[in-house]
């Protein structure tokens, strides 16, 4: 089922299979996605393809500066003929959420979406109010440097399991897009491959692949270097440690394993930690890289021999 969603989604979102196979991880583990990269790169083509082939319950929110938190997690509606208050909910009452542009709005409305993502439930007016599941943000970002965009606050981006660049296509890639777009396969509908309950038990097959206490061990010291490493101004959270460990066990899933090897903790570290840690004024100024910096960290850890 993984390689004929990759092999779908590739047909329409072009050229990216390492992106797709990462959005797919985060799926399988019920992380959350942040995807940043400049307009027109497939980001939100990339969020409607698989909510379709999903078969989930879809929902959009398109943020703006003028976006309310009522508008994301609902209110309560006053009912002239009972004389009580009823709860309307809000955009974020779906089991796949795909927060377009989610910089762009205010830090009170950013705000809105942190109880939603860490516990899955909404609060208004003292009521609590569960979120459907299986329940996934995917959200896109522009860059800081673009007009009217608002940064996300440490504990937004603690919440999303990973940060994912989506990047130009190669030559050969926007060609085949270009022509697909010609030939209108880009609007052909989009049938469903597995419905939400698969996806549930399949994120249950996921928590039993098998995590050492050795590649534990390992996990945690790449997570011990970050916070001993003067460049970062914070080192990760222990919520980045689980990320971490959760999203290895989605790879070795993918990959057709049933336990995880220090490969898996490698290929998502990158993605798991690159928006949680921030520079420091001084290594911005000696031009050092979250990039480079991070995959010296990741060298460093002892990997595990057995």
């Amino acid at each position: 089922m993984i390689s004929r969603l990759k092999n779908r989604i590739s047909e329409i979102f072009i050229g990216k299979e390492e992106v797709v196979e990462n959005v797919l991880i985060c799926m399988l583990t019920g992380g959350h996605v942040l995807l940043e990269d400049v307009p027109g790169v497939g980001k939100t083509t990339l969020v409607r393809t698989i909510a379709a082939l999903v078969d989930c319950d879809f929902g959009r929110i398109q943020f703006t500066p003028d976006t309310l938190p009522g508008d994301v997690v609902g209110l309560s509606i006053y009912n002239m003929k009972t004389g009580e208050f009823t709860y309307r909910p809000g955009a974020i009452m779906h089991q796949m959420i795909l927060a377009d542009e989610i910089n762009r709005t205010s830090p009170k409305t950013q705000a809105s979406l942190l109880e939603a993502m860490a516990e899955g439930q909404v609060t208004v007016d003292g009521q609590e109010y569960a979120l459907p599941r299986p329940f996934i943000v995917l959200a896109t970002q522009n860059p800081l440097d673009c007009l009217g965009t608002y940064p996300l606050p440490e504990a937004q981006l603690d919440r999303f399991m990973m940060r994912l660049v989506i990047g130009y296509p190669d030559q050969e890639a926007e060609l085949k897009m270009a022509r697909n777009f010609l030939e209108g396969k880009m609007d052909q509908p989009i049938e469903p491959l597995l419905h939400a309950e698969d996806l549930l038990k399949m994120r249950e097959e996921v928590k039993k692949v098998y995590v050492s206490d050795g590649i534990l061990t390992y996990a945690r010291e790449i997570i011990s270097l970050t916070r001993e490493c003067k460049s970062l101004v914070m080192g990760a959270s222990p919520r980045a440690f689980l990320s971490l460990v959760t999203a290895a066990r989605g790879k070795a899933y993918c990959m057709n394993r049933d336990y995880v090897i220090p490969d898996d903790i490698k290929s998502v570290a990158e993605y798991v930690l690159h928006h949680r840690l921030s520079l420091t004024a001084e290594a911005k100024i000696q031009g050092e890289k979250m990039d480079r910096l991070l995959s010296e960290l990741v060298l460093k850890a002892k990997v595990p021999m057995e």
